[in-house]
């Protein structure tokens, strides 16, 4: 009887992926260890985090994708409504207004559009998907770019671009045709220069410009960047060794456990680790993308491969702004960087993948 609950319980999950994420959680909590100082209350507050967010994706995972559907529009509705109430009544936090006070607790609704986004776009082209026409995707696109305006306005570019990413995804897989997206494209690369002027604010050109020339501001905007290439570079090909990272120990690299933990992997690890880790991150992103693929549903399928994709773009982003070739951001590395809102819905996402590749044919609704 026992082991019938326990094949119950874990009907809905991929033993290879499951294994893989338990590996890359692992590593995680001895990189969380090591950048931390060895600080016993971050790392049982990081396991704390990790046992929450796999409950989550163990719940998730058993909930039919008609279910989920059942829940995009109204998910997205209260997340509008609540990037609305940060526009109008938001808290400030070191010149940003991204937080909603709700009495007793502090909420930031841009974490929950980074799944509410997708599915509603997923949703939307299921229901499309016997009439779908191009004023579809122009509809689709409006219904993207109304939270990523109010969360890029707080302002909170990182994010904006990255759930800008995440719908993208669903729409490139919805059929979005290559000439629209390469005549978009040109229209953006075009309006760089307005961007630039209008858009960004002083910070935010200050990132670009630091990401040029670090050097030019060494001990301000430029020190993260420059600390960050020195713990890489210095770990040579087989690492300093775990624990021992300079860089780290001495309090020199910034945000060391939370947006800049690579360079911390890469300096007590070397380039050895660090192809053990893309390999890693590799091989969970191809096991997710044929999942993704195994979908029934149009709805499975589109939300799936979004949220695979951005999981990839969310690596990508972070390990290139910590060798200096992308601006910083302030994005986690994903399922590795100590924090408990980014490891909860990177979880909970992995959770709808499987629920999507496991569950019965979805019906039209």
């Amino acid at each position: 009887m026992i082991l019938r609950m326990i094949r119950r319980t874990v009907s809905h999950l991929d033993g290879p992926l499951i294994g893989l994420l338990l590996l890359l959680l692992m590593l995680s909590v001895a990189v969380v260890f090591s950048a931390s100082g060895e600080n016993g209350e971050r790392v049982v507050s990081h396991l704390s985090n990790i046992g929450v967010a796999l409950v989550a994706m163990l719940l998730i995972s058993h909930i039919p994708p008609q279910r989920l559907m059942q829940f995009a529009l109204p998910v997205y509705i209260v997340g509008v409504f609540l990037l609305l109430g940060v526009a109008l009544f938001g808290v400030v936090v070191n010149g940003s207004r991204r937080w909603l006070e709700l009495g007793v607790t502090r909420v930031q609704p841009s974490e929950l559009m980074r799944l509410a986004a997708p599915m509603m776009l997923a949703w939307y082209f299921h229901y499309k998907q016997e009439t779908q026409r191009g004023r579809d995707f122009v509809l689709a696109g409006l219904l993207l770019a109304l939270p990523v305006g109010f969360i890029a306005k707080q302002p909170d570019l990182g994010t904006s671009l990255l759930i800008t990413a995440s719908g993208f995804y669903v729409l490139f897989l919805g059929g979005l045709s290559w000439k629209i997206i390469a005549g978009v494209a040109t229209v953006a690369a075009s309006a760089l220069p307005l961007a630039w002027n209008y858009l960004l604010h002083d910070y935010q050109r200050q990132r670009v410009l630091t990401l040029i020339d670090p050097a030019s501001d060494p001990l301000g905007a430029g020190y993260h960047i420059i600390q960050s290439t020195i713990a890489v570079g210095s770990g040579g090909v087989a690492g300093k060794g775990w624990m021992v990272g300079t860089q780290t120990h001495l309090d020199f690299l910034p945000e060391r456990s939370t947006d800049f933990i690579f360079a911390v992997f890469s300096e007590e690890f070397g380039l050895i680790g660090n192809l053990f880790l893309l390999l890693l991150y590799a091989a969970i992103i191809w096991r997710s993308l044929w999942l993704a693929a195994g979908a029934p549903s149009l709805f499975g399928r589109l939300l799936s491969g979004s949220i695979v994709l951005t999981f990839f773009t969310y690596a990508f982003v972070n390990m290139g702004m910590v060798s200096g070739i992308l601006p910083v951001v302030g994005v986690p590395l994903p399922l590795i960087s100590y924090g408990g809102t980014s490891m909860l819905t990177v979880m909970l996402g992995f959770g709808i993948v499987m629920s999507a590749a496991t569950h019965k044919k979805l019906v039209k609704t």
